[in-house]
């Protein structure tokens, strides 16, 4: 984006007395309160004696006016909402102190902002947010072009000495590539894909856990996430090597732009204890859009 206004502190103009942190991209929910930010003015020094310690006096004085003016010019000035509209003045301050959301409960420094929080999975492109399980981890790079989340340590893949798997894995990806549009459709399409990248073929098509040899569908159902109608399918497999496992295709409207399909894609090893399927429906309770600080709680099963 040419001329981005870069990550910072500014006013909230719809919350008087506080300002908001913009991340470069979006409004966070993360705020702070303009009082606790303002410079201290500097008392007067009593006048003692002499022309020359009044003169000191007054322009102390005269200089932390000048401090709370430009205080108040800038919040004056700048303006922002949580419409997406970009702020037109510099932040606040450069390094803020840790921020807190509207529940007054610390957040992460929004100096690195909530992308680097360890605890949070963001995906700018389609707008939403995953909490992240303890025990879990965010790689950097991973092989799919998917925003991911796994379970911390990798295990030798039972049906491939050479590859490395691990027990729980989340994804967050655009529907591409399909012309149905239906979220019941794309689920019941993208669950087999689901399943074959899990526990059937990796990306460069080897046969990881010994390929599947059977499936079992647990769930399909409608679901409300972030806000917005999807649905899940959830598939039980058995596969030639090892325990085999459970996945799970979520699929749900964009919270921003066209509101073009997101899939959710969920592979738990079957065996482990840390990982029972109610795991997943906390999982898709907690994604919300990008800014909201409501700490989840949106995805939910619809009522028939």
């Amino acid at each position: 984006m040419t001329n981005a206004t870069p990550p910072g502190w500014y006013p909230d103009v719809n919350v008087p007395g506080t300002e908001r942190w913009w991340d470069g991209t979006a409004w966070t929910g993360y705020t702070r309160s303009v009082a606790a930010t303002q410079p201290v003015v500097p008392a007067p020094q009593p006048v003692r004696s002499g022309a020359g310690t009044t003169t000191r006096t007054v322009a102390m004085t005269v200089a932390g006016l000048l401090v709370v003016a430009a205080a108040v010019t800038g919040f004056l000035v700048l303006g922002g909402d949580d419409s997406g509209t970009q702020p037109t003045a510099a932040p606040s301050s450069s390094a803020p102190p840790t921020a807190t959301d509207s529940a007054g409960t610390p957040g992460p420094t929004p100096a690195d902002g909530p992308e680097d929080d360890p605890t949070v999975l963001v995906d700018q492109l389609n707008g939403v947010t995953l909490q992240i399980p303890e025990g879990w981890e965010k790689p950097e790079n991973t092989l799919d072009d998917a925003s991911t989340m796994r379970t911390v340590g990798s295990y030798t893949c039972p049906g491939d000495s050479g590859s490395f798997c691990y027990h729980g894995t989340v994804t967050v990806r655009t529907a591409n590539g399909t012309d149905l549009t239906d979220m019941k459709a794309l689920a019941e399409e993208d669950i087999g894909t689901a399943a074959d990248r899990a526990y059937g073929k990796d990306t460069v098509g080897d046969l990881i856990h010994g390929g599947i040899r059977s499936h079992k569908d647990l769930a399909s159902r409608p679901v409300t996430v972030a806000g917005r109608t999807g649905y899940l399918v959830r598939r039980q497999i058995t596969t030639g090597k090892g325990p085999g496992g459970y996945v799970q295709s979520l699929v749900f409207p964009s919270a921003v732009g066209s509101e073009t399909p997101v899939i959710v894609r969920f592979a738990f090893d079957a065996g482990q204890d840390a990982l029972p399927l109610s795991l997943m429906d906390t999982i898709t309770r907690g994604i919300r859009p990008i800014g909201d600080a409501t700490g989840g709680g949106v995805g939910s099963t619809v009522a028939p």
